[in-house]
């Protein structure tokens, strides 16, 4: 039975966020700063083979269950750009504000505004597993020009959700953990997984 799963992430939303929501399933989740994994690239131009690239090293450098995300704002006008380069869409160091920023400049000229947040989960049992469990998650929404809340992080304040009648940061937390693309994602995760 799993108790603890060793998240392949630094980024201290993500973290918090899991966290949440696994603590509610009654499982751990332990960063990989905790256990001295040192971050790794993503060099590839899937969300699936990032996730996958980051839980195997998470996983041969710990020995343990490791769960890894790769996930991304796409907004249609921008053929589906930031995607996987979401996190330093305008360049390194990464910077929320700075992302924000060219997001709303690059979007100054288009009328279409849809967009998603798209999120991928890869879990695997040991580096070298030949079946890693795989599940995503999808939230659609609109990018708006004035940000909006101060919840959550990334793209969170300019993705509006019209069902909602505000972006993502203006919703509470309980109600973003149920609702986001991670939060979906692993919904469908862990109906894979036997716990």
């Amino acid at each position: 039975m799993i108790r603890q799963i060793v998240l392949a992430s630094n980024n201290k939303g993500k973290i918090e966020e899991f966290k949440s929501i696994f603590a509610h399933i009654g499982i751990e989740i332990i960063p990989q700063a905790e256990l001295n994994v040192p971050e790794i690239d993503e060099p590839y131009f899937t969300f699936v083979e990032n996730a996958l690239h980051k839980a195997r090293h998470c996983s041969k450098i710990t020995g343990l269950p490791v769960l890894a995300d790769d996930s991304g704002l796409c907004v249609h006008a921008l053929h589906g750009q930031p995607g996987v380069f979401s996190a330093r869409f305008a360049g390194v160091p990464r910077s929320d504000a700075k992302n924000n920023i060219k997001l709303i400049q690059d979007l100054q000229q288009h009328t279409d505004r849809s967009a998603y947040y798209y999120c991928i989960l890869v879990m695997v049992s040991r580096c070298d597993d030949p079946q890693p469990t795989i599940a995503d998650g999808i939230l659609h929404g609109e990018i708006v020009d004035n940000a909006q809340g101060s919840g959550g992080f990334g793209y969170n304040p300019h993705f509006y959700l019209p069902e909602f009648k505000m972006t993502v940061a203006e919703l509470d937390d309980k109600i973003r953990n149920q609702i986001s693309h991670r939060a979906l994602a692993i919904k469908n995760l862990l109906d894979k997984i036997v716990l």
